[in-house]
C-alpha cells in the first residue's frame, strides 16, 4: 500500500492508494471504498481527488471496436485536500456504475478483451496525476444472466467480448459506446450461422437485448422487457426462434455442410488468450450450459440454471424484427 507517489510533489512528496471495499460489482450498483492518503515530508494540498470509471478493450488488428482507455464517469470525492506531514488521510466514497457498464466477469471468471477499473486523479495546482487502474469485476444483472443461461442451455459457444464506439439502432444509451458479447452457435446451424453477437443496453427501469447474426444486419433481434419480466422469460424459446429464421436467411455453405459448428471443432476447445470480438485465431472455449459453465474458463460441465417461468405474450413476436426505440 501506499507506493504511488504523487510526482508533482517530487521524492518525499505525499503517496495514494484506493482501496475497494469489493472487487464485484453489477451495473447500477454502487462500488465503495477508500483513498488513502499518506503525508509525505511536507505538508501538501491537493486540488480535487477524482475518481474515473475506466474501460479498457483489445480489439483484434485490423477489425472494429477500438483499443486502449475509455473514460465513461467520474466523481469528485474531495475539494481542496490538506494533507499534514507523515499523516494518513482516508477519503471514504460511494462510486455509482452506469446501468451500461459493460460485463466483465460471470461466475467469478474474467472474461478476455474487456476491463473495468477504477482510476484515482488527483489535481495539484491544476494539473492532474492520474493513477493505475484499480479492477472491477462487473457481473451480469439478474435479468442479463437469465439471457446468458439461455444461450447456455441452447448450446451456444462463448467467443470472446469487444467494445464498439457509438449508439445502436432504435436505443437511447448514455454511454458513448456498447459492449458486445460474440458467440458461436449451436453446432446444427454450422454453414448458416458463423456467428451471433449479443448486446445489452439496461436502465433503471428495463433492458434491450439486441442479436445479430454474422453481422449482417438484416438479422437483427430487438427486444425491450422490465428487468422483473425478463427475469420470468424462458428466454430459450424467443432465442431459438430468432436463430432458426436468420439461418433460414442465410444459404448453406457446402464447405462447413454437415461439419460440427466452430465451437464443437476439437481445435477450438482449450485455447486462450482472445483480444476482442472478430479475433479468429484463439477464439475462447467450449463451455457446459449455463452462463458460468458457457463463459467461465475452464468451468467445463457447469449445470445451466432451470429457465423458469412461462414465456411473456408476444415475446416470440416481438423478438423478431423489432425495432423500437
Amino acid at each position: 500500500m501506499f507506493n504511488r507517489m504523487l510526482s508533482r510533489f517530487g521524492i518525499g512528496g505525499p503517496s495514494v492508494d484506493t482501496v475497494l471495499d469489493s472487487p464485484h460489482a453489477e451495473p447500477g450498483r454502487p462500488v465503495t471504498g477508500q483513498v488513502h492518503v499518506r503525508g509525505g515530508n511536507a505538508d501538501a494540498e491537493i486540488g480535487q481527488v477524482v475518481l474515473a470509471l475506466v474501460a479498457s478493450a483489445d480489439p483484434a488488428p485490423g477489425q472494429y471496436g477500438y483499443g486502449g482507455d475509455t473514460e465513461f464517469f467520474r466523481l469528485v470525492v474531495q475539494q481542496g485536500l490538506r494533507v499534514p506531514a507523515g499523516q494518513l488521510v482516508s477519503i471514504p466514497f460511494r462510486l455509482p456504475l452506469p446501468w451500461e457498464t459493460p460485463v466483465t466477469a460471470v461466475g467469478g471468471t474474467v472474461l478476455p478483451g474487456v476491463r473495468v477499473g477504477v482510476r484515482t486523479d488527483l489535481l495539484v495546482e491544476g494539473a492532474p496525476d492520474k493513477g493505475d487502474l484499480d479492477p472491477v469485476l462487473v457481473g451480469p444483472l439478474p435479468s442479463q444472466n437469465k439471457v446468458l443461461d439461455a444461450f447456455g442451455v441452447l448450446g451456444f459457444t462463448f467467443r470472446g467480448a469487444g467494445i464498439v464506439a457509438g449508439h445502436l439502432p432504435g436505443v437511447s444509451g448514455e454511454l458513448g459506446f456498447h459492449q458486445e458479447l460474440e458467440f458461436f452457435p449451436p453446432a446444427q446451424y454450422a454453414g448458416r450461422v458463423n456467428q451471433v453477437t449479443v448486446t445489452f443496453v439496461a436502465t433503471p427501469d428495463e433492458l434491450h437485448v439486441i442479436l445479430d447474426a454474422d453481422k449482417r444486419g438484416d438479422t437483427p433481434g430487438h427486444l425491450r422487457l422490465t428487468h422483473e419480466e425478463a427475469q420470468h422469460t424462458d428466454w430459450a424459446t424467443p432465442v431459438s426462434g430468432w436463430l432458426a429464421q436468420a439461418a433460414e436467411r442465410s444459404p448453406v455453405n457446402p464447405a462447413f455442410g454437415g461439419q460440427p459448428g466452430y465451437g464443437a471443432q476439437p481445435g477450438y476447445a482449450g485455447q486462450q488468450g482472445y483480444h476482442g470480438p472478430g479475433h479468429d485465431d484463439q477464439p475462447g472455449q467450449r463451455r457446459g450450459p449455463g452462463a458460468g459453465g458457457m463463459l467461465a474458463a475452464g468451468a467445463a460441465g457447469v449445470a445451466g440454471g432451470v429457465l423458469g417461468g412461462m414465456v411473456l405474450g408476444g415475446v416470440a413476436e416481438e423478438f423478431f424484427g423489432d425495432d423500437e426505440g
